[in-house]
């Protein structure tokens, strides 16, 4: 699947061309015909908004800042500026709606992205939740899942984290350097016989791909 001259950006684009998009007026009529036929599971992320449900902090809020994953355990900064270290069980993440904000959801086109989001092995539902998705589960449909957010570059904030979450590789790697770099305002110098990126100094940034 990988071509020459494509960018992450031209890659991830290509790779949610083939997603299902589905109206979310469909998903709240399906949740209106039965409460628990459509189950979230997302998975608390990073920035999520957290009300801290026991403890010593019972009734505090705060922001999930980090994870320690080596326990199992989020890092929460309450609104006080204490950080402290939660189980999932210790507190419930704040959301606007039972819905994300956009008004578009959408499923996999193919069964082995499914896969890749149920196997705990790979973690796909905390890698595509810290991609600021929120993901739902329905008999029928499988996987649904969806932005909560709008005014922005889904490609740059989502889609293209998601892509990289995912472990794709449709893209030229000397092609997205070329863009980066190319962005970045620097360009191309030679020293030797080989290229390199250099800033307006001639300082060297990276070998040219």
């Amino acid at each position: 699947m990988k071509r020459e001259g494509m960018t992450v950006r031209a890659a991830a684009e290509e790779w949610v061309r083939e997603f299902n998009a589905i109206p979310q007026g469909v998903i709240e009529k399906l949740m209106q015909l039965d409460t628990y036929d459509v189950q979230e599971i997302t998975p608390p992320a990073v920035n999520n908004r957290v009300y801290v449900t026991s403890g010593k902090h019972d009734g505090e809020y705060g922001d999930i800042v980090g994870r320690d994953s080596e326990n199992d355990m989020y890092i929460v900064r309450l609104d006080s500026g204490d950080e402290i270290k939660l189980g999932d069980d210790l507190f419930e993440v704040e959301h606007d709606g039972c819905l994300p904000m956009w008004g578009t959801m959408w499923t996999f086109g193919d069964n082995i992205d499914n896969c890749w989001l149920e196997d705990d092995e790979q973690d796909g539902l905390r890698k595509m939740a810290d991609c600021g998705f929120r993901i739902y589960e329905q008999e029928d449909l499988g996987y649904v899942f969806g932005i909560d957010g709008a005014g922005y570059s889904f490609f740059e904030e989502h889609w293209v984290p998601l892509y990289n979450a995912r472990g794709l590789h449709w893209h030229d790697d000397s092609a997205e350097q070329e863009y980066q770099m190319t962005k970045k305002g620097y360009k191309k110098g030679k020293l030797g016989h080989k290229e390199y990126w250099v800033d307006d100094d001639e300082n060297i940034i990276a070998e040219v791909i």
